[in-house]
């Protein structure tokens, strides 16, 4: 699987910023992506044009696999704050991994 690279623009995406990475993941997945790592490593001073971003991605993913990475304590911090540190790909708390489903084994009792 061909593994791209999506840099988010720093020290903050702007709400200009959306769209033109929305466009350049699209190409990348129909150009043959089999993932996508979104590194936010530059974004050092987020905004809530910065979740937008994030949120705009994982939906233009449409359930394909990206990875963000290099997200920095402020950029968390904002995702936390607006209750959508989902949007990072990870497991919170006592959650399975996305993807990972429960097993279930015969006579368990219904919950």
């Amino acid at each position: 699987m061909e593994i791209t690279r999506l840099v988010l623009p720093g020290p903050s995406p702007a709400e200009q910023d959306v769209a033109p990475l929305c466009a350049r993941l699209a190409r990348l997945y129909d150009g043959g992506a089999g993932a996508v790592v979104c590194d936010a490593a530059a974004v050092t001073a987020p905004g809530l044009a910065a979740v937008e971003v994030l949120a705009r991605l994982r939906l233009a993913a449409r359930g394909r696999p990206l990875r963000v990475t290099g997200v920095g304590p402020a950029y968390r911090a904002l995702l936390g704050l607006v209750g959508l540190v989902e949007l990072l790909g990870e497991a919170e708390e006592g959650e399975p991994a996305g993807g990972v489903e429960e097993g279930v084994e015969a006579g368990d009792p219904a919950v």
